[in-house]
């Protein structure tokens, strides 16, 4: 018998989606937190203020991190950037604008 091909389609790929999650929670921490460490190094000479400044670097690298996620496993693009058939249909409804893309 011949061996059937079936794929998951991307929306329901939660292995793709979990490894994208987990690849992009662990660059964001990692960066975010080098970031605060060199931060700290310039900016604090105590060493209390400067791990706390690795520590709001690493706070900001997961929560960028888990709002991505979400709009990840939610299949949605993030509020900031609008989907091309949202601009024009908000263009058509205002006369005669035109959109060029």
């Amino acid at each position: 018998m011949a061996e059937e091909n079936r794929q998951v389609p991307p929306q329901y790929d939660l292995d793709a989606k979990w490894d994208a999650c987990l690849d992009l929670s662990l660059r964001r921490f990692v960066y975010s937190s080098l970031a605060g460490a060199f931060g700290g190094l310039l900016l604090f000479r105590t060493p209390v203020t400067r791990w706390a400044s690795v520590a709001f670097g690493a706070g900001v690298g997961i929560g960028s991190a888990y709002t991505d996620c979400s709009y990840i496993f939610e299949g949605s693009s993030p509020k900031q950037f609008p989907s091309k058939t949202s601009v024009e249909s908000a263009a058509s409804s205002h006369g005669n604008v035109k959109v060029r893309m």
